[in-house]
């Protein structure tokens, strides 16, 4: 399909918008200029899998009628505790936990799981997986969002995803590129500065995006970091550098595939009257897809600035050509792919699927106190305390989460009790929970980041004080036991979604092993791999 300057600028753009339907205004934009697709948001547009492929139809019957090439429609479904749709969709644990399992196998099954279950509802990319090495403690937008801090077993897991994701026909997202897992900061807040030098980035950082765009990749997703070692002049994010963008993913990498930004609204990209600059400046760069948000006046302030900056040649024609042209090439590629039945999703080969992931992750770091495996009585009182999740980040959905822990131990044993306290629980409520338990035969404590949350510390180190045996579980990150270093028995779950805590429930009654390995280290205490393989 021959495109004019036009519609190849607007094959550059990838739009969203707010409702569980398109709004008129953004059915009008479709019929009178192209766009290269659409990002759907769980806080804006999706529901549950039926309305979501409803949805997707009419997207997609819209650009039908308008002459257009097909749209790609783009979510972030990464499993573990970033889920663009739910409402019936299967919770796999996510890439930490599959780092915990180690099963290059598992990771495969679980993106061509996920891949079915979105081409189902009509979604044909994924901004996944991450292929970010989590080598920082303090890193506070990756975290399990990573396989782990081991850059070779990051590369086989992430390579493993893409495959699966794209066997089941929907185009895999390596991202981000060149490597957010050693950041203490986040991009979505301002710009990331990641100092290493070349030799250290060719040996962490872009090992797992270099063994990605080898098995095939569709898109490589751009941090809005920048990297001094490429860019000495300026601190260029990476998504406007064309050292990192042309020279190294291009020439020194050879990914011939589509480069999508990440959200170009994040406070590391400038905002206002001078994003149309910076909208051009990553064009320039080699950015094939911005992914800009619901704001029509952005939307069209960067069409009309890309659209000029073409006809002045301050954008290559040839360049503006050559992009449109692997959008397109991608569009064709996914326009091929099958469509399964909508009763793929949430299916109980799928649910089985998170099961096993969950059993094979759950992680018993330390048990001095050989409390495992758990063997109450039938008149034994068992104390559950978990932290009301939070959304750590914009790209996290734990918010939408509640810990059922206390849910799957009464599957097992009756006598349970929950309390759920603030994500960050004052020294009144710590007071009073540590009163509370002396009623209890055993205490299993959860905690979310504590590493990072002094209240969360507290509470567990105030609970520690206290007669009664108590089970730490870290929720999130394994790092949480820095917090409270002495807690004698200590597990890890890496996400809060209901298989993991199923799994937890049977690991500590002692129905199935502790299977999973650290897949980082906690600095000062254990190494990367660690783990007690059987409470028993």
């Amino acid at each position: 399909m021959k495109l004019t300057l036009e519609q190849a600028i607007g094959q550059k753009l990838m739009l969203s918008f707010v409702g569980t339907e398109p709004p008129p205004d953004f059915l009008a934009m479709l019929r009178r200029q192209h766009f290269g697709g659409v990002t759907l948001f769980r806080e804006m547009n999706t529901t549950d899998p039926a309305q979501v492929r409803r949805l997707t139809d009419l997207l997609q019957s819209a650009a039908a009628e308008a002459g257009q090439p097909p749209l790609l429609v783009a979510v972030d479904q990464e499993g573990g505790q970033l889920m663009a749709i739910d409402g019936g969709t299967t919770y796999f644990p996510g890439n930490l936990a599959l780092g915990a399992s180690r099963s290059v196998d598992l990771a495969y099954k679980t993106g061509y799981a996920m891949g079915r279950e979105l081409a189902a509802m009509g979604v044909n990319v994924n901004y996944a997986p991450s292929c970010d090495v989590n080598s920082n403690p303090r890193n506070p937008v990756i975290g399990t969002r990573s396989f782990g801090e081991d850059p070779a077993m990051v590369a086989q897991l992430g390579v493993a995803m893409v495959r699966g994701l794209q066997a089941a026909g929907v185009a895999a997202t390596a991202k981000h590129f060149p490597g957010h897992g050693d950041s203490a900061s986040d991009t979505h807040h301002g710009l990331v500065v990641v100092p290493h030098d070349r030799e250290r980035m060719h040996k962490v950082e872009i090992p797992p995006f270099a063994a990605a765009i080898a098995a095939g990749v569709h898109l490589v997703m751009t941090a809005h970091i920048a990297v001094p070692a490429f860019e000495a002049d300026m601190l260029l994010p990476a998504t406007l550098s064309p050292r990192l963008l042309r020279g190294l993913l291009r020439d020194e990498l050879g990914f011939d595939g589509v480069i999508i930004s990440d959200a170009m609204e994040m406070a590391a990209i400038t905002q206002g009257r001078e994003f149309v600059v910076d909208a051009l400046a990553a064009a320039a760069a080699g950015i094939d897809l911005l992914l800009l948000n619901s704001d029509t006046v952005m939307q069209q302030d960067a069409y009309a600035g890309l659209l000029q900056a073409a006809r002045r040649a301050l954008l290559a024609p040839g360049d503006v050509m050559a992009s449109a042209e692997r959008v397109l090439a991608l569009k064709h590629w996914l326009a091929e792919q099958p469509r399964p039945a909508l009763d793929v999703v949430g299916s109980a080969e799928h649910r089985a699927l998170a099961d096993e992931i969950a059993a094979g992750s759950i992680t018993l770091v330390r048990d001095d106190a050989r409390m495992l495996a758990l063997r109450p009585s039938p008149n034994a009182r068992l104390a559950v305390i978990v932290p009301r999740p939070v959304d750590l980040t914009p790209a996290d959905t734990s918010s939408y989460v509640s810990c059922a822990l206390a849910e799957a131990l009464r599957r097992y044993h009756p006598a349970v009790d929950e309390f759920v306290v603030a994500h960050q629980p004052t020294d009144a409520e710590i007071a009073a929970l540590r009163r509370r338990i002396s009623d209890y035969d055993a205490v299993i404590v959860g905690t979310i980041n504590a590493a990072a949350e002094s209240g969360q510390a507290a509470l567990v180190n105030a609970l520690l004080t206290a007669a009664t045996p108590v089970i730490a579980v870290a929720l999130r990150m394994p790092y949480d036991l820095s917090a409270y270093p002495k807690a004698p028995t200590y597990a890890c779950t890496y996400n809060l979604l209901p298989p993991s805590m199923d799994a937890l429930a049977r690991a500590l009654l002692g129905h199935i092993p502790f299977a999973g390995r650290l897949p980082v280290s906690i600095p000062g205490l254990y190494p990367i791999g660690h783990g007690i393989l059987s409470a028993d």
